[in-house]
């Protein structure tokens, strides 16, 4: 019997605390579909590594080091940022970039969104953080768990678990925490502004030559940011080069789908009580959101200035730059809902997914940008 459930006097109350944890990313995947392709890995790696002794995770023991699968994961695609270069290219592939080539000028409130980045990276610097947690804990604010992960190893953070959690459940919760950050900072007749949207021809040409052009433009002005850039406009021109279909798709479902799966239990490899029960991981949880309502502020905020210099009949509806945030498409998706629960004639959608996708874009050369001041 000793043999059998010795085991359990090993067991920690921070361990039983980790379980609640997972427990709680399982409902949120499976009752409330909130990223379920990851938050149910993630949920259940976080379970499987905070069992006591836990063979997934390395251990040592009497007898020697027992290498665990989830640490030789990481090795092989966390620690080099690999996995999420990879799944880069899946994202890439699935974005269609002709509402925003139609309408450039909305790229720049995928950059004003960014603005929750810099400023939580000045309020985490001042709360005691070193720069390199600082930086990586900032950039949970532009709710893209890719560039998270890949910032916050690149820079070897001691928070990468609760970074990338905090940054995927941002994201999952954008529904939740944008609208009321969008109705304190709008009136009614901001909410109602119509826009009426004017489809422009985008050519082939174009599709194709926009990957490549921002990738060099992004590499001149954020050399670190090349890596993140480069891979995600790489699955783009795989969609858009018209010759290579069969790689595009695979790209978005076989590659994607299977990189989600081992990243999401990797990631939850970092989840370890000792790591993750502490008081600063809180705090990281709560910067986070700082940051996340500062980007959607961010965005808001810079459409109601321009609109204090165009004409009637040219306004922006202000809540378009909340969707400058990398939340792709949910964030998208939630200001068209708000814009018709304001006035069902008010259809916000394709203004709100180009915005979305240039806040795409910006959160990673933001990242690289982060990166690169580092550097």
């Amino acid at each position: 019997m000793q043999e059998l459930f010795g085991n359990l006097w090993n067991l920690q109350w921070q361990q039983v605390v980790m379980w609640g944890i997972g427990g709680l990313l399982i409902w949120l995947a499976i009752k409330k579909e909130m990223e379920p392709s990851l938050l149910l890995p993630m949920g259940f790696g976080a379970i499987l590594v905070n069992l006591p002794l836990s063979g997934a995770v390395t251990q040592v023991l009497s007898t020697g080091t027992e290498v665990g699968p989830l640490d030789v994961l990481f090795d092989a695609g966390i620690a080099n940022e690999l996995f999420p270069l990879l799944l880069f290219v899946g994202i890439g592939a699935m974005i269609d970039f002709t509402p925003l080539l139609s309408n450039p000028k909305l790229m720049i409130f995928g950059a004003a969104a960014q603005f929750g980045i810099f400023f939580t990276l000045g309020a985490a610097t001042l709360m005691g953080f070193e720069l390199k947690d600082a930086a990586s804990i900032a950039v949970i604010g532009a709710a893209d768990g890719p560039t998270s992960i890949f910032v916050a190893n690149f820079l070897e953070s001691n928070y990468l678990g609760a970074i990338i959690v905090a940054a995927y459940s941002y994201m999952a919760l954008v529904p939740i925490v944008q609208p009321p950050v969008i109705k304190l900072l709008t009136t009614q007749k901001d909410r109602r502004i119509r826009m009426p949207y004017e489809k422009g021809s985008v050519s082939q040409l174009t599709k194709i030559l926009f990957p490549i052009v921002v990738t060099i433009i992004a590499g001149m002005v954020a050399p670190a940011s090349v890596a993140l850039v480069g891979f995600l406009m790489f699955g783009n021109l795989l969609r858009e080069c018209g010759v290579l279909n069969v790689l595009s798709e695979t790209a978005q479902n076989v590659l994607a789908n299977l990189i989600t799966i081992v990243l999401g239990l990797t990631v939850a490899g970092q989840m370890t009580a000792d790591k993750f029960v502490r008081p600063d991981t809180l705090l990281i949880m709560a910067l986070g959101l700082v940051a996340f309502i500062f980007d959607t502020a961010g965005g808001v905020l810079f459409a109601k200035l321009l609109n204090l210099f165009l004409p009637e009949g040219k306004k922006l509806n202000p809540m378009i730059g909340a969707a400058g945030i990398s939340a792709f498409p949910m964030s998208g998706r939630v200001v068209n809902k708000m814009g018709l629960e304001e006035d069902n004639q008010n259809f916000l959608l394709m203004y709100s997914i180009s915005v979305n996708v240039s806040g795409q874009i910006a959160s990673v050369i933001a990242g690289g940008l982060i990166l690169t001041l580092m550097a």
